[in-house]
């Protein structure tokens, strides 16, 4: 009885220390609303809408220690239609991310796996549509993916620790096409600095072939034909060498209120040299198309439960596309309590100018159909609960 006593206790003191060091946390969201439009191809949409403020998921996150400041850790990350149970991400089974690596508290993380981007890492959290405004609110078919619609595959990744506030990073995905090294290949790099009321951040994207390597990277794309058919700002850029984003973005709070800023510049270049089906007669064959991006933002928190938006975004065309874009939001996020919270935002735009296809430009909200004018209006609201 007392070998047995002795051994049981040994066990639960080994499983005990395992457990000290090393741990797996179940985590998600889900995010369900309603969208209205007043013009989709002329008509007046009412649709059930999921992922507005953030996408609707679920992970699991672990680490283990390894001993003298070392960790493992690993991510798994779904994403999901809540009113379907669909798969997001082109029906990826982990598409929001997937990686695994090492961390040191001293000198940062080397990570290996489906990642997100600089852009997204640095300056990202930087723009209204991925604080408050939803991702209707987005820069016009998140054509600099400050709002995250596009992850890398085959990435690796460098993040530092937080040295007072200063951290950075980059990002490098091979192209894993044989005989051709550059095709396909994905290069980022970033630094943001947070301390006290005051944040700056900025970042470097570097898309080789993006209607495949970047648009074209999960389970429904397609090998040949074009994979950008999201937006019309850029749909007829499919066939270009190389996608460029700079991006910085501020952010200054002053008491309750949050004023905040990002500027980005978009470059589709190298037109007509990436073979894509498909694409209408109007695409440029040759050049590059660049956008200007300007955004201004405020936040206020009004009581510890309600929080108000406002917002105003500029995107400009130049080289072979001269489409301008105004685009104006406001909002609310109402917390029920820390986990749970009710918003509404409302978002209008206005294009003009001629759009990738060389048509007359009609407005687009991000993630909506075109109108069938140079104006479109759209209002959601939802409710969102973590885990």
């Amino acid at each position: 009885m007392k070998k047995a006593i002795f051994v049981l206790t040994a066990v639960g003191s080994i499983a005990g220390t395992a457990n000290a060091q090393s741990n797996v946390t179940l985590y998600g969201l889900v995010d369900a609303g309603l969208a209205y439009a007043n013009n989709v191809g002329g008509q007046k949409l009412y649709t059930a809408s999921s992922g507005n403020i953030q996408g609707s998921r679920w992970g699991l996150r672990g680490n283990e220690d390894l001993g003298g400041g070392l960790r493992a850790l690993f991510v798994l990350e779904n994403g999901f239609n809540p009113y379907t149970g669909r798969l997001n991400q082109g029906g990826d089974e982990f598409g929001r991310q997937v990686y695994v690596g090492l961390t040191s508290d001293g000198y940062g993380s080397v990570l290996l796996g489906r990642q997100y981007d600089s852009v997204v890492d640095f300056t990202g959290q930087l723009e209204a549509a991925s604080q408050w405004a939803s991702l209707y609110g987005g820069h016009p078919g998140d054509l600099d993916n400050m709002n995250n619609t596009n992850r890398v595959n085959n990435a690796i990744k460098y993040a530092s620790a937080n040295y007072h506030g200063l951290t950075f990073g980059g990002l490098y995905s091979l192209g894993g096409v044989a005989g051709n090294f550059n095709r396909n290949q994905i290069w980022s790099g970033g630094v943001n600095y947070s301390q006290g009321p005051l944040t700056l951040g900025a970042a470097y994207l570097n898309i080789k072939n993006p209607n495949y390597s970047f648009f074209g990277n999960n389970a429904s794309s397609s090998a040949t034909a074009t994979n950008m058919s999201g937006s019309q700002v850029y749909s007829g850029f499919a066939s270009a060498k190389t996608q460029q984003v700079i991006a910085t973005g501020v952010a200054y709070a002053v008491g309750s209120a949050t004023l905040g800023a990002t500027y980005s510049n978009t470059q589709f270049r190298g037109l007509g040299e990436t073979a894509v089906t498909g694409l209408p007669s109007g695409s440029p064959k040759s050049g590059d198309a660049k956008f200007h991006n300007v955004e201004a933002n405020f936040k206020y928190q009004l009581s510890p439960a309600l929080q108000l938006g406002a917002a105003y975004d500029y995107t400009k065309g130049y080289s072979v596309t001269n489409e301008k874009i105004h685009q104006a939001i406001l909002g609310s996020d109402y917390f029920l309590s820390k986990r749970t919270d009710l918003y509404a935002v409302g978002i209008y735009q206005h294009a003009s100018g001629k759009n990738s296809f060389g048509a007359n430009a009609t407005a687009q909200i991000t993630t909506l159909s075109p109108s069938s004018s140079q104006n479109q209006l759209a209002a959601i609201v939802g409710i969102r609960s973590k885990f």
